[in-house]
């Protein structure tokens, strides 16, 4: 009997670690674990042999065939899929969620949740999150798949069919603007969408949720937990302080009220051995003008950590205060490990859209490198009161450059150098943080500069960070609103509120690089190395060596030595040495893919695949303008049989 209990018990924690080696071989949340380091550990995949990766199959998810060719906004393909026993789930920018066969491309299902609307909307949607545990009365395992829409939705399917769970919410759903954003009719649908997956802590869903710029007044920026089972909600978060809470105090008088924005658009992490929740916040609205609402503004460009199983606060950290420059915090925190004095000690990265990276102590929020206030350049514009220093981390050294002079004007072509010489002489630029006034201002780096959604990767075994950069700028006024106008003062230009600093073909008009990839050591907190990321393909046909360039999609790391990136205007999805960052393959995919890949390795054949979502459009839009529906996976080539 004593021997039968004994295999009984090797044979359990056989099962569990055969599953535990599953997990980690396939791809189950956005950025690979939750707490979004984005590093696998297949290795199959070399230095050595990538260069002999081929695509191995193509999918159209169609969504161009009904009706993304013709959106005005032509929303990025940004989804990261994950995979979960052999299956694959992909989201599109109308929010379907479509099944695949993994290793061979193969539809298994579709979900629709605007197949009844008359008028489709669209928008970046970066993926789906995926859930396992046991059914509510403890009979079976349910697998489910958690998604938001950009009509403001929260699904539960059903991961093997991809039908809703009829008891979940209300009809299937739960209607996140029901009780908030519905307070606001003018307020439409995309003003209050999801664009990213939920985080998974246990049974619960944590959403977060992308609001409208402007006006400054509209629906909250609130971070909620639902029961994935129910769709019960069970905790909120006011990212925007009321009366009694920790941080009200950081607006002017009733200014934080009914306040639009410090929202959650971008994904969260999770730390499941600490319960917490860690979660990037945006910027208050309106986002280039807070006359109306003075103060530091918490918790709106701050990354906080949550009590994941009540949604309490455990510490926050500011990495802009009273932002007026759209610089809210855009990618995932990146839960990982560094050496302290001959320690290691459990830290998160941030970066930002300034190009800085902040090193924090997980557990407490306090900076691992130092952090000094500097002081900036002040406002003009009446009314509005910035604050007057920003924190600068010592190390790492800035990723993005500050400021440039009239010596660094891009002169790629004489047409392009005279273009912005002209442009140039009519700027006011006193260097990074300075408040767009009165007069035309350069906005340097821009509210795309920097790192964006993109993120970051990291490789526990170098301790390097992977961060893809872009250098672009930004040009607008501030211009006076009639007396009744939901805000005083407005930021414009004659190209108008979201003006780039760039030349007649939409080049940035400094210097190349206007794209890098970076290494960053965590550990010593300097830059290991930096390289031109893509090329513009006009220029190159010129002879112009490789410029760099804008890029949306980020990294990601593996065991074999090897980061992967798409994201750049030229169509190609490159890998490059992790040690070194010298490029090592690049293949071209059908349009800009504008999402972070992914990587798994196939349960039947067992070959690693790489998968990237080729769609083009979104903000780089005019630099490529070639749209593509396309699911892309690549794989060293199959061992012949026989």
């Amino acid at each position: 009997m004593k021997h039968i209990t004994l295999c009984l018990i090797v044979s359990c924690f056989l099962f569990v670690d055969v599953a535990a080696q599953s997990a980690h071989h396939e791809w189950r949340s956005y950025g690979h674990d939750a707490g979004g380091m984005r590093f696998s550990p297949l290795k199959q995949i070399t230095r050595e042999n990538v260069s002999q990766l081929e695509r191995a199959w193509t999918y159209s998810t169609g969504e161009l065939d009904i009706g993304l060719r013709n959106a005005d906004f032509k929303a990025a393909f940004s989804a990261t899929p994950l995979v979960v026993d052999g299956v694959m789930y992909v989201s599109t920018p109308s929010s379907r969620v479509i099944a695949l066969e993994a290793e061979t491309g193969k539809e298994l299902w579709k979900f629709d949740p605007q197949a009844t609307k008359k008028a489709r909307e669209f928008n970046a949607h970066r993926g789906v999150a995926y859930w396992e545990g046991k059914s509510a009365d403890g009979g079976r395992t349910e697998k489910r798949i958690i998604s938001g829409t950009v009509d403001g939705r929260l699904f539960a399917l059903d991961a093997a069919t991809g039908k809703p769970f009829a008891d979940f919410g209300t009809d299937g759903f739960v209607d996140l603007r029901k009780g908030g954003a519905d307070r606001f009719p003018s307020t439409p649908s995309w003003g209050a969408r999801v664009t990213s997956p939920p985080a998974i802590y246990k049974d619960l869903a944590i959403v977060g949720w992308g609001t409208s710029e402007a006006p400054s007044k509209g629906p909250s920026g609130d971070v909620r937990a639902f029961d994935v089972r129910t769709g019960k909600l069970v905790w909120t978060f006011h990212t925007v302080p009321r009366p009694g809470e920790f941080g009200f105090d950081t607006w002017e008088k009733d200014a934080g009220a009914d306040r639009m924005g410090a929202n959650v658009w971008s994904m969260m992490s999770v730390d499941n051995e600490r319960g917490m929740v860690f979660l990037p916040v945006g910027s208050p609205a309106y986002d280039f003008w807070g006359g109306d609402r003075k103060g530091d503004n918490l918790f709106g460009n701050s990354l906080v950590a949550l009590d994941a199983a009540t949604g309490k606060r455990i510490w926050h950290y500011q990495m802009v205060h009273h932002d007026i420059w759209d610089y809210d915090l855009p990618a995932q925190p990146v839960l990982l490990t560094v050496r302290r004095d001959g320690r290691d000690v459990p830290a998160v990265a941030q970066v930002t859209k300034m190009g800085l990276v902040f090193v924090l102590d997980r557990l407490t929020g306090k900076p691992l490198f130092p952090v000094e206030e500097r002081a900036v350049p002040g406002s003009k514009v009446p009314g509005e009161q910035t604050s007057p220093t920003q924190p600068f981390p010592v190390k790492p050294p800035p990723l993005a450059r500050h400021s440039m002079t009239r010596d660094e004007i891009s002169s790629v072509t004489p047409e392009s150098k005279r273009f912005c010489t002209e442009l140039y002489d009519k700027l006011v630029s006193e260097g990074i943080y300075t408040p767009t006034g009165l007069k035309p201002t350069l906005m340097f780096p821009g509210y795309h500069g920097g790192a964006n959604w993109s993120g970051a990767s990291f490789d526990p075994t170098s301790g390097l960070l992977f961060v893809n950069i872009n250098e672009d700028a930004a040009v607008a006024a501030m211009e006076r609103q009639a007396t009744d106008a939901p805000v005083a003062f407005k930021r414009t230009r004659e190209h108008g509120e979201y003006g780039w600093f760039r030349d007649g073909n939409h080049w940035p008009c400094q210097q190349p690089p206007w794209g890098t990839l970076n290494g960053v050591d965590l550990n010593s907190g300097e830059i290991a190395w930096r390289v031109s990321l893509g090329f513009v393909e006009e220029l190159q046909a010129k002879g112009v060596p490789a410029t760099g360039s804008p890029n949306l999609g980020g990294t990601i790391a593996t065991a074999g030595g090897v980061v992967f990136i798409a994201g750049t205007i030229d169509k190609r999805f490159r890998a490059f040495d992790s040690r070194t960052g010298k490029e090592l393959w690049s293949a071209q995919i059908e349009a800009g893919g504008h999402a972070t890949p992914m990587t798994f390795q196939g349960r039947r054949s067992g070959r690693q695949f790489v998968v990237i979502p080729a769609g083009g459009g979104g903000f780089l839009r005019q630099l490529s303008p070639t749209l593509s529906d396309k699911v892309i996976a690549f794989a060293l080539p199959a061992a012949k049989k026989g």
